[in-house]
């Protein structure tokens, strides 16, 4: 979340450049609707930034809460869609393809609404406390305090990993809360409040009620038709892992659907944001491979040479970590 300010377009050819990189036939379709929505807001915005943005005095004094739908997806100037869609593109394939794309839409909306539900309850405590009205008036836009909600998500799944931040290893338990403090310090004009949202409600998902009250609203869905449950995720018990003959893990760890195991996200966590990438997208040629096996159509399109190539860097990296 940041304050309003248009710059070049030098940030909307680096996005382009990330997304053709990595290749639109690799990035799945949630990820990829996702990302092209918030390009599209920036250049034909819903709303001019200042109706966009959510503020307790907007929102809640004013009861415009239609900003809580805005806020997320409107973005103050390129490179701020660039840093934020960026991020979102590896976490995005990372988590699409471990929750299964229903979900992770539905992960996605939920945290989108609930990001600036806190926002606003923290702008809302902190004027009282501090007796300040300027925190009630302060507008916020943009994706990054659900990019911090993922992030908590990202990092539960590899809790004994290490990330590099600024160059510095940190602990994925602590991962968020330094970069966190780092961001605000290295980039005064991001919104700290929007950002620590994002991490109380990515901690409300993995370490409070929130999953289980996604879940039994999924459930409701789910009797009238419709299937929003994790892919291979959630079964009538409740408990956590995957169903069939090795569904349960101890430590509450998730595996990749169909009883295989997604063996490099387990060091995924020592890795930069962009070798996590090449890792996520190496293990969706790898899924696309053993569906082809199996008799399936690839969904967004496969090489087999392509496939042999990712399977081999996967082996050399796994025997690299081993070692």
């Amino acid at each position: 979340m940041r304050h309003r300010q248009r710059g070049s377009h030098l940030g909307l050819m680096l996005l382009a450049s990330q997304v053709f990189r990595v290749g639109l036939d690799n990035i799945p379709p949630v990820t990829l609707g996702v990302l092209a929505l918030n390009l599209y807001l920036y250049l034909f915005p819903a709303a001019p930034l200042l109706k966009a943005c959510v503020s307790v005095q907007q929102a809640y004094w004013f009861n415009d809460w239609r900003r809580l739908l805005l806020s997320p997806l409107h973005h103050v100037d390129d490179w701020h869609l660039y840093f934020n869609m960026a991020s979102f593109l590896w976490k995005g394939i990372s988590l699409e393809q471990r929750l299964g794309g229903p979900w992770f839409f539905y992960l996605l909306s939920v945290f989108s609404l609930l990001t600036g539900v806190v926002y606003l309850v923290l702008e809302a405590v902190l004027t009282e406390l501090m007796q300040d009205q300027s925190y009630s008036t302060t507008c916020a836009v943009g994706f990054s305090g659900v990019l911090f909600g993922l992030k908590v998500v990202s990092n539960h799944y590899c809790p004994g990993g290490v990330t590099n931040v600024m160059g510095i290893p940190v602990s994925n338990h602590y991962a968020s809360w330094a970069e966190l403090v780092i961001i605000h310090i290295t980039s005064p004009g991001t919104s700290f409040v929007g950002h620590l949202a994002g991490i109380l409600v990515g901690l409300l998902y993995t370490s409070g009620p929130l999953k289980i009250i996604m879940k039994k609203c999924a459930e409701i869905v789910s009797m009238n038709g419709y299937n929003t449950q994790p892919s291979g995720y959630y079964n009538s018990s409740g408990s956590s892992g995957y169903g069939g003959t090795s569904g349960q893990y101890p430590g509450n760890h998730q595996y990749a659907p169909d009883n295989t195991s997604n063996h490099t996200a387990s060091y995924s966590g020592g890795l930069t944001e962009e070798e996590q990438l090449e890792a996520a997208i190496r293990n969706s040629l790898n899924d696309r491979g053993q569906r082809s096996q199996r008799g399936a159509p690839p969904p967004y399109g496969f090489d087999l040479s392509e496939e042999a190539r990712a399977e081999e860097i996967r082996r050399r990296r796994l025997r690299r970590f081993e070692s």
